[in-house]
């Protein structure tokens, strides 16, 4: 049986990250734990989720010229990930994110770099890849026109869109219109009802909300369907939230229906969770199976 195919449109960070008891007040400085760097970014972490779980991922973005840049295409190619859509540049750095994590959530910064560069032009250069694949992915950590060129593209060629708003930016009526599922957390839908005020009643069976520890929910004909997830010993949440989409977009490339893909993608971040940092925190496929059948 062959691999369902997912092209992730989206983001390479490096993280560079700080663990502390607390954050930091403003004005304070505080000492922190550990110093770490890992390679991240939301679209990154949701290929190599994907990956594990069993999709054959192409990657479509960029990277500076530069060390990370270097690494997190290595890392990428190294979890089976087809890296040859990831274009290098020479005039920018490679994005990366400032992480604190303490022992109950974290806050992050993050600079786009190269990121901020994948434009339309480079969909454009790329755009086999898209049409060969089950689902598309993609975040809002790439410039919002590139989001909705790739919407418009999926609507143009009938190909499955998984939009995860984050972070939260008004959408446009292509990327609402053409989506298969938009995937925001509870503080983004917050977010994306403010910016439209009718989002949640015209498209609201689009949504699928994650609600951390919660679990998540989705709506069928006008009722809340809540999907509780699994208990887990949390060491850091970074990347939960990807490792969420990774899971929910392989279940539904395999054409497996919406209540199983949140069963199977809360399972798969609740286990996330209970390790340190985001990519190599993914878990696999049997890994998630267990957990769900205990």
């Amino acid at each position: 049986m062959s691999k369902p195919k997912v092209t992730i449109v989206g983001s390479l960070n490096m993280d560079l990250v700080v663990t502390a008891e607390r954050h930091p007040k403003i004005g304070e400085t505080l000492t922190g734990e550990k110093f770490t760097t890992l390679c991240g970014g939301k679209g990154a972490n949701q290929a190599v989720a994907a990956a594990r779980l069993g999709c054959d991922v192409t990657f479509i973005g960029r990277v500076g010229n530069d060390a990370f840049g270097t690494e997190m295409i290595e890392s990428l190619k190294s979890e089976g990930v087809n890296v040859d859509h990831i274009e290098v540049l020479d005039e920018v750095e490679s994005g990366i994110a400032m992480i604190t994590v303490n022992p109950l959530d974290n806050t992050i910064i993050v600079v786009p770099g190269a990121n901020a560069h994948v434009t339309k032009d480079v969909i454009d250069k790329h755009r086999e890849a898209l049409l060969e694949s089950d689902v598309v992915v993609t975040q809002l950590e790439i410039p919002m026109e590139t989001v909705d060129y790739v919407a418009e593209v999926c609507g143009d060629n009938n190909i499955e869109l998984v939009v995860n708003p984050a972070p939260a930016q008004k959408l446009t009526d292509n990327i609402i219109n053409n989506s298969t599922y938009i995937t925001p957390n509870q503080i983004e839908l917050t977010q994306l009802a403010e910016a439209h005020p009718e989002l949640l009643k015209d498209h609201i069976d689009k949504f699928v909300v994650t609600s951390g520890s919660k679990g998540c929910y989705y709506t069928v004909d006008a009722y809340r369907v809540d999907v509780p997830t699994m208990k887990a010993e949390v060491v850091d949440t970074t990347g939960a939230g990807d490792c969420f989409n990774g899971a929910f977009v392989s279940y539904i490339a395999q054409g497996r229906s919406l209540e199983e893909s949140c069963h199977f993608a809360n399972a798969a971040a609740s286990l996330s969770v209970e390790k340190f940092g985001a990519q190599n925190a993914m878990p696999t496929t049997e890994q998630v199976l267990e957990r769900m059948n205990r």
